[in-house]
């Protein structure tokens, strides 16, 4: 319930000073592990909660803080991180969404198994499949059995007030748990609003009080402990009591917490944020956002004499049963909204737990209807609110619900508007010129190749349609399409999630003339290597009718070969007969420009800012390439479009390789000018320094032979580092003269890999 006028307006005499501004979720969520100074954050970028870790870099680009961010490999590294981080004795901060959460929630339950404090930022997002980066809930649920104490917040208000508050719950002595404040993706995430934060951050830290010491910790030789020893069932038993009976006592605790934060703020933050309930006989039950919306709804209803209300809760682990018992001691429908649903079980998570709270209640009569609405950010206003409340009236009339559980919003297709192809299927000879040999060479144990001028590859058809939505002057299309031109025959393309995928196969459209389908970051390269040993086995039983040769290829870039690395590494050691294509643009570009492991150092991302407290990314970039060399596939090359024929040479032997050997693995440059923020005309230049400053060698190894198949040396075209970094934004400051010693650094690193790769040319046992 919401504090009253008065107790309110005493509340406004002993707060302190705060600034009044309009603010994100997202910016507030910054602002209060800023001011709290967290030790340590250990991150990934994910849409919406990207923007934490932005915010948080700018910042201390600034200098406003000292939070020492680490950007993980992915999100089970972050959570990896964040926890070898607390069991330190540190304070420790964490954002994460959807399928992010999903990939680290192996590592959450050892956080709260283990009573280990964090606070974690969960913006609410749809989990795939299929992919959609918008809000809903499903996300959450997940979380609800992890041992976590859960904050809900509805507003960027409530997302700084519940991070201030969180870290104080989290570290209380009766508590000693992890905690997550879970907005909504979007919604709440990047809508601004009015807010008012502390204008001295002492006043967060006195708030939250000093770090807790008198805990055992791993980092203190003095008092060696042991941590997460194996335990049999009867110990494992009572350590799951004391969990539970903390995670109960969280609920006082989150209770004095709000009372001793609302004499400070003069914001008072209930278990549930209830609306005209007082008298309502019909309610809807909303987590977040949406309840901010249904309060319209419980406005015009009211006008008409309906007695409305709206019920939301500020915590749902522990879950506030109690609380819910006495607010809906006399209302005789509620309508339970869930942005997610638990399939197969009438009903979601919340429905379930309000109808056992209820059942604890012998003289209550609520009706209780479910209805599964905003999936994947679907909208919600205040007329759908008003839908929902008369179901719930239609309930209470009739003395019983109709139907207890439904999904609301949906819209059955109808077979008449079914979509036609707008391209006559292309497969087999359409896609093969005849004009491209690959032979064996019996001397040099490599393969030989003749392709015709380029200009006679023009009349190959696009693999890629148009009309995809991707940036002008993005360079992946022109350096997939220029790779394609050398492969003969059909592809099935496998597309990590990134901007190569989510730029063009927005449902019902697709720019794919040929089979293609989407996985995760993380799990690309065994998801093709599935596929390809399916196909095969399936060929050889006869089951399948296709005489022609497939080349299977996997295009990852956008960072999946940060969090895609692991499942990459185990397809390129099991050998399957496939391409794995990367297409490097230095970042993860889906999601905002965030640094990756093949941003090169000293580059300005939108996680590696500039500012007087650091100049860019603070170590070099992962060379990809001779990673994969390790696993001793037959066949590795790099490419890029500035060198047309060099890449459809290279594209040629892949399939060669992919079709009778194993597995073939490419790297190719190409331009991202928005992130860059370089010229669109520059493209080709940049890529074409890029290669004769010596960043970007242009080479092949084929059954472990290192080929430099061009060297700038010797062509007379090597060019200085500064000749690349002079025309992208993204490096200028490099070239600062108080940046020298950076430069010089980043020329050093060229030159080394350089001359190891000329090494490796010159004798082929390196």
């Amino acid at each position: 319930m919401a504090m009253i006028e008065k107790e309110l307006q005493n509340a406004n005499n002993n707060k302190a000073e705060q600034i009044t501004t309009f603010e994100s979720g997202n910016e507030m969520a910054a602002m209060a592990a800023a001011q709290i100074n967290y030790h340590l954050m250990g991150y990934f970028p994910i849409t919406p909660s990207t923007e934490v870790a932005q915010f948080l870099d700018q910042m201390k680009a600034r200098g406003e803080h000292d939070i020492k961010l680490i950007a993980a490999d992915g999100e089970h590294g972050s959570a990896g991180i964040c926890y070898g981080a607390a069991v330190a004795g540190a304070r420790v901060f964490n954002a994460t969404s959807a399928n992010g959460f999903m990939y680290m929630l192996e590592q959450l339950p050892v956080q709260s198994g283990t009573r280990f404090p964090m606070v974690m930022n969960l913006v609410t997002r749809a989990i795939s499949g299929p992919l959609d980066i918008r809000g809903d809930h499903s996300d959450l649920y997940f979380g609800l059995n992890i041992g976590w104490v859960i904050l809900t917040a509805p507003t960027p208000q409530a997302v700084y007030d519940m991070n201030i508050m969180a870290l104080k719950i989290a570290e209380h002595s009766d508590v000693r748990l992890p905690v997550i404040v879970a907005y909504d993706g979007f919604f709440t995430s990047h809508q601004k609003r009015k807010v008012d934060y502390f204008a001295d951050r002492k006043v967060v830290q006195q708030f939250v009080g000093e770090r807790p010491t008198e805990y055992p910790v791993v980092v203190d030789p003095r008092n060696p402990v042991t941590i997460g020893a194996h335990m049999d069932g009867h110990d494992l038993m009572n350590n799951n009591y004391q969990q539970s009976e903390a995670l109960y006592r969280a609920y006082d605790v989150y209770k004095q917490v709000a009372e001793e934060y609302a004499a400070l703020s003069g914001r008072k933050y209930e278990v549930l944020n209830t609306y005209k309930m007082e008298d309502a006989e019909v309610a809807l039950f909303l987590i977040n956002s949406a309840a901010e919306t249904a309060k319209d709804a419980v406005d015009r209803l009211r006008a008409k004499g309906i007695k409305a209300g709206v019920v939301s809760p500020n915590i749902i682990r522990p879950f506030p049963a109690e609380e819910l018992r006495k607010a809906l001691k006399n209302v005789k429908a509620l309508l339970v909204g869930e942005r997610a649903d638990s399939y197969g079980g009438n009903g979601a998570n919340m429905t379930h737990e309000i109808k056992s709270a209820l059942q604890d209640d012998k003289e209550n009569k609520t009706i209780v209807l479910s209805r599964v609405y905003g999936i994947g950010g679907k909208d919600f206003f205040t007329d759908e609110a008003i839908q929902m409340y008369e179901l719930a009236i239609d309930a209470m009339e009739k003395g019983y619900a109709e139907k207890p559980f439904d999904y609301f919003g949906v819209n059955p297709g109808k077979p008449e508007n079914k979509m036609k192809p707008a391209i006559k299927p292309m497969h087999g000879d359409d896609f093969k010129t005849g004009l491209i040999e690959v032979t064996p060479d019996p001397e040099t144990n490599k393969l030989k190749v003749k392709i015709p001028p380029l200009r006679q590859l023009t009349t190959k058809p696009k693999r890629l349609g148009s009309g995809h939505g991707a940036c002008p002057g993005c360079g992946i299309f022109p350096g997939l399409e220029l790779f394609f031109k050398g492969i003969e025959g059909d592809v099935i393309t496998l597309f990590q999630t990134g901007c190569g995928y989510v730029t063009t196969t927005g449902y019902p459209y697709t720019s794919h003339k040929q089979p293609m389908m989407h996985n995760l970051f993380q799990n690309g390269p065994a998801t093709l290597s599935g596929t390809v040993e399916a196909f095969y086995e399936m060929r050889r039983r006869g089951e399948i009718e296709f005489d022609d040769d497939v080349t299977f290829v996997m295009i990852t870039g956008d960072g999946g070969m940060d969090i895609g690395m692991g499942s990459a590494i185990g397809t390129a050691n099991r050998n399957h007969k496939l391409i794995i294509l990367e297409y490097d643009n230095e970042g993860y570009m889906n999601t905002g420009s965030q640094m990756s492991y093949s941003t090169p150092f000293g580059h300005m991302t939108s996680t590696t800012n500039v500012g007087k407290t650091q100049q860019g990314k603070a170590f070099h970039h992962k060379d990809t390439a001779q990673i994969m060399a390790a696993t001793n596939i037959p066949y590795i090359f790099t490419g890029t479009e500035a060198f047309p024929q060099d890449l459809v040479k290279k594209a040629a032997k892949a399939q060669w390789y992919a079709q009778n050997e194993g597995m073939a693995y490419g790297k190719i440059l190409i331009t991202c000018p928005l992130n860059w923020k370089s010229e669109d005309r520059y493209g080709g230049t940049i890529m074409e320094a890029a290669v004769n400053c010596n960043f970007f060698p242009l080479y092949e190894m084929e059954r472990g032979e290192t080929t430099i198949t061009y060297n700038p040396e010797d062509k007379g075209k090597t060019v200085e580092l500064s000749e690349w970094l002079k025309y992208m934004g993204k490096t200028k400051h490099l070239l600062k003269p108080e940046n020298a010693d950076m430069y010089k650094e980043f020329e050093r690193e060229i030159d080394r890999r350089w001359n190891r790769l000329k090494a490796r040319h010159e004798n082929p046992y390196l």
